[in-house]
């Protein structure tokens, strides 16, 4: 059984090789993968659940008894978390935390990578992480930009900025392969090639597709919009097929 987990829904996937690309992971290492907007995530045994100030563990092996296991005080803002290979990337309003997390229960804390007062779900891929920062909101009210982030994390303990592209509304994102999908909210959906990871560059701007999270699945789009969750095919010619909606009062 396989969770997906896109914003505070869960969806239960069987098999066992079904493994998200945009996580990029060894299989049966992750139980489940989420949204960039998630506040919790699963790999193997281990629940992780961000809450705004601390970021709690629990060890799943019966999952009906969870047990608490740890809990790592992060301060206040604390906002979306993404577990990437060994290391679990964690958004605030004032930043990303990055920890090790090569004993599940027992994560390790490498570094936090500050940057202006906003609102930040994050992706990873590869050597990259690609952060939304969101201008209008409680976060970020002091700051008229918005932005895509690319950050290179090739050293876990020291991220580096490499580029900052202008945005209109940016909520959650997904990486697949060559491709990058932002969500801008009411505004609609951004599809980014990312075959230079450094430089996305913009394909195509969706209007009709209102989109605050996306999950890529295997050539599936499964988004949160205004009304409900949607779920839209695309294929190698970025054409996107609409496939079905769960209505949301």
């Amino acid at each position: 059984m396989y969770l997906m987990v896109i914003g505070s829904a869960t969806f239960a996937i069987s098999g066992c090789d079904s493994v998200s690309r945009s996580a990029d992971i060894s299989p049966g290492s992750q139980t489940g993968t989420g949204g960039s907007m998630a506040r919790f995530a699963i790999t193997g045994n281990t629940l992780y659940i961000v809450t705004r100030q601390s970021l709690d563990v629990y060890d799943i092996t019966q999952p009906d008894q969870p047990v608490k296991a740890t809990k790592t005080d992060l301060g206040v803002g604390i906002e979306t978390i993404f577990p990437y290979k060994n290391n679990l990337f964690v958004g605030a309003n004032d930043g990303m935390y990055i920890f090790e997390n090569a004993q599940p229960q027992s994560p390790r804390l490498l570094t936090k990578y500050t940057h202006v007062m906003s609102c930040d779900p994050v992706v990873v891929q590869g050597i990259y992480a690609y952060v939304t920062l969101r201008n209008a909101t409680v976060c970020r009210q002091f700051v008229s930009r918005s932005t895509l982030d690319v950050v290179d994390i090739s050293n876990l303990s020291s991220p580096q900025l490499k580029t900052s592209l202008p945005m209109e509304s940016p909520y959650g994102l997904g990486a697949d392969g060559n491709r990058l999908f932002v969500g801008e909210g009411t505004r609609g959906l951004k599809l980014f090639d990312i075959s230079n990871p450094e430089q996305p560059v913009l394909k195509e701007f969706r209007e009709d597709i209102p989109t605050y999270d996306v999950i890529p699945y295997r050539s599936t789009l499964i988004i949160t919009g205004e009304q409900g969750i949607y779920q839209y095919r695309y294929d190698d010619k970025d054409q996107f097929d609409f496939l079905s909606k769960i209505p949301v009062e």
